[in-house]
């Protein structure tokens, strides 16, 4: 999980009315379409179509550069982020990247760290103290088209969000009431919510692949939710790339859509960010997650915490229990003689010997689970590493049981 579900509002400061009335009134419509009339197929197969021209809206072009769309595209893609009303691109994209830049901070105008209610959509719904941090939008200031569309946004607003919609299923089905609830209101209804899912479910449901020091998560869910843009984790490491999912079969409309505007060279200079890099985000993810499950687990003790001991105390020791000597380390196996699956006279019978060659292959070539295993029962490390009959010189120390430790 990302983002706390708890709600953590900041001080407020009064209420958005303009915002606060669109919420409210376009699903209350879209309530009474379904209470005045039934929807029609063909209105509704009109208001799934308009819903996806609104979600492809301002994204990934504006907010982040990750293409260049030619100018017939630029102005299906404002038309349709006019139609999903949610702000002028110019404000939608300046916002969007202050987002990415502050991420999870006071300066993020939809802090995940304020629970699912406040980035959802209180944010939206009251004024605060809080302000967006910094970002460099100075090519949005610069671009003579999206200024014009700021200029414009209320009228464009009106025709775009409500007008057409509403219109043409009238036009064309003689569905009016059809038209303004269903293809107008609830379209508009679920393209808010879509949007909104990525502020806000996309920081709190599912893993984090590429890194975790962020709410930002990828699920599956999500991505249905918000039209291909679930895979936030992704998104928010290389939020450059065109793609919000990686994988081919990741569910990202909006992804295939640029892909094929390429393919008509309505589009082009898609960025996508090095392989190479991504998978070595990938990769960090998983070594932390191994690294975590390493440390549940209990390894021998280290090397620095056993005893340097001469063979003569490796001899004297092994009379009065079962030490066998493998690679330069003593092992106690008194606790395995018993269970031992070649029987526990091959141990028995290397007590106080050197035993390496045995272990390695002479006898039987032992698993990975008999390196690991004993590896835990080692005591002590031989003065030299082999047998040295000859050294009388140091006195005899007591080998120890060492105690499970971690690395």
């Amino acid at each position: 999980m990302g983002a706390s579900l708890a709600s953590n509002f900041p001080p407020t400061k009064g209420i958005r009315w303009f915002n606060l009335l669109v919420l409210i009134t376009a699903p209350l419509v879209a309530c009474y379409g379904f209470w005045a009339t039934s929807l029609q197929w063909n209105t509704g197969i009109f208001s799934v179509m308009y819903y996806i021209f609104s979600m492809l809206g301002y994204h990934r072009l504006w907010s982040h550069r990750s293409y260049n769309a030619s100018f017939p595209l630029q102005i299906f893609l404002l038309a349709g982020g006019t139609s999903a009303v949610q702000g002028s691109c110019y404000w939608w994209a300046r916002a969007h990247r202050s987002h990415h830049r502050h991420t999870d901070t006071d300066l993020d105008p939809y802090n995940a760290n304020r629970g699912l209610l406040w980035t959802h959509i209180g944010w939206m719904i009251f004024r605060s103290g809080l302000r967006s941090g910094p970002a460099d939008v100075s090519d949005l200031r610069q671009d003579p088209l999206l200024q014009w569309q700021h200029r414009h946004y209320f009228l464009l607003l009106v025709i775009f969000g409500c007008l057409l919609p509403s219109v043409i299923p009238g036009l064309l089905f003689n569905d009016w009431i059809g038209g303004i609830c269903f293809a107008g209101a609830l379209r508009l209804t679920i393209a808010h919510h879509s949007t909104f899912c990525i502020n806000s479910i996309a920081h709190w449901l599912g893993d984090a692949p590429y890194d975790d020091a962020q709410t930002p998560r990828d699920h599956l869910l999500s991505a249905i939710l918000t039209m291909g843009e679930g895979y936030h984790n992704f998104h928010h490491q290389f939020p450059m790339d065109y793609r919000n999912a990686v994988r081919w079969y990741q569910y990202d409309p909006t992804k295939w859509f640029i892909a094929l505007c390429a393919r008509a060279r309505l589009a082009n200079h898609l960025r996508v960010f090095p392989r190479n890099e991504i998978a070595k985000g990938h990769l960090a993810m998983e070594l932390k997650r191994l690294k975590a499950t390493q440390d549940t687990l209990a390894w021998p003790p280290p090397r620095a915490a056993l005893p340097v001991v001469s063979w003569a105390t490796f001899q004297t020791e092994a009379r009065t229990r079962p030490l066998v000597l493998i690679a330069g380390y003593i092992h106690d196996v008194s606790t395995f003689v018993d269970q031992h699956p070649g029987g526990k006279h091959y141990l028995i019978g290397n007590a106080g010997r050197e035993a390496t060659a045995s272990f390695f292959g002479g006898v039987y070539a032992h698993s990975n689970a008999a390196h690991n295993l004993l590896s835990m029962l080692r005591v002590g490390i031989l003065d030299g590493g082999v047998e040295n009959v000859t050294d009388t010189s140091k006195p005899v120390q007591k080998l120890y049981v060492a105690e499970e430790s971690l690395y």
